[in-house]
């Protein structure tokens, strides 16, 4: 008796920089100038334009201060989203949207079962940073939307966007700076803050990652700016990618590179990068998954088919009304049955 090949179910998710994503003449940082009307509508048309490219169905998106402005992104993309939220940066009056830092958001057309955003940290992962004292939340909470596919299949997405290397600098309550930003003794000591900030958001995250994936079997797909390459450290700490080749029962709360893990080799390009520093390219915007999606995997219901980095314009000169990130979508195919 021939066997019949599974059915699969296919589930794009990208994610997307959206570089101080903010409304016209709204004050996001108090060194830089609002966007104007023109630049606005700018904004808005070239993410929609990008948007529709994409085509996800789980479109994970960071640096929003205003939810109104990417929900009109989306609208100028043409293509429908029934869920388009970024907790914390809602601009509807009287709100006026996200404070001190941008958020993270979610535009999907799967069902939306729950959101949740993580503000602090799990406790005894705080650490003392030098000078700014206990870190015990996240500057940029990570927003964790429990999703369901047309033909029943749940499937956990957590958007991210961890602290960035840029040095933290003292500064005072109106913004002015307290150091000598020229003084690189001072630079590094500003660096090792932004490290250790980072490293624990990344510890953070790890225990968030643990409580979403041990003994569970709903696929969990982490995504966005992770501010470093895949196997950095603090990238690691998140993943825990090493520890599942030599144990397989570490692959029950380990994430995979979705690049890594694809299928079809032919397709990886060696232009995978997402941004360009000083004239390096780097991989910082990044998807990963359980073990759900990692073929060989006994408890796999799917595999990763291919990823793909959308960044020329990145080499078209900075400008914010465009992002400085490129755009990283994968397809995923869930088993149906």
């Amino acid at each position: 008796m021939q066997e019949i090949p599974p059915n699969y179910a296919t589930l794009f998710v990208a994610t997307c920089n959206a570089l101080n994503l903010a409304r016209p003449q709204r004050l996001f940082y108090a060194n830089q100038e609002p966007y104007d009307a023109r630049e606005y509508q700018r904004k808005v048309g070239w993410l929609g334009e990008r948007v529709r490219m994409l085509n996800a169905d789980v479109l994970a998106v960071q640096e929003v201060w205003d939810d109104t402005a990417l929900k009109e992104a989306i609208a100028a993309s043409g293509l429908r989203y029934d869920s388009v939220a970024v907790p914390g940066a809602e601009s509807t009056p009287p709100a006026q949207g996200a404070q001190g830092t941008p958020r993270v958001g979610i535009v999907t057309r799967l069902k939306v079962e729950a959101l949740r955003s993580f503000v602090d940290f799990p406790e005894d992962i705080s650490v003392d940073v030098p000078e700014l004292g206990r870190h015990v939340r996240f500057e940029r909470p990570p927003l964790l939307a429990q999703l369901r596919m047309k033909h029943g299949q749940a499937v956990n997405v957590l958007t991210v966007h961890l602290k960035s290397k840029r040095p933290k600098f003292l500064i005072d309550a109106a913004g002015q700076p307290l150091e000598n930003r020229d003084d690189p003794k001072i630079a590094a000591r500003a660096s090792l803050r932004s490290l250790l900030m980072r490293a624990a958001e990344a510890a953070a995250l790890r225990c968030i990652v643990i409580d979403l994936l041990h003994e569970n079997r709903v696929p969990l797909v982490v995504m966005g700016d992770f501010n470093d390459h895949p196997h950095s450290v603090t990238t690691q700490l998140v993943a825990a990618t090493s520890d599942a080749f030599y144990d397989k029962a570490a692959r029950d709360v380990a994430l995979f590179n979705a690049y890594e893990m694809q299928g079809e080799s032919a397709l990886k390009k060696d232009v995978a990068y997402s941004h360009i520093h000083q004239g390096h390219p780097e991989v910082l915007d990044q998807i990963f998954v359980s073990e759900e999606f990692a073929v060989g995997s006994r408890r796999a219901i799917g595999d990763v088919r291919r990823v793909d980095y959308f960044n020329d314009h990145l080499h078209e000169g900075r400008d914010r009304t465009r992002t400085d990130h490129g755009l990283v979508r994968a397809l995923l195919r869930v088993r149906m049955g």
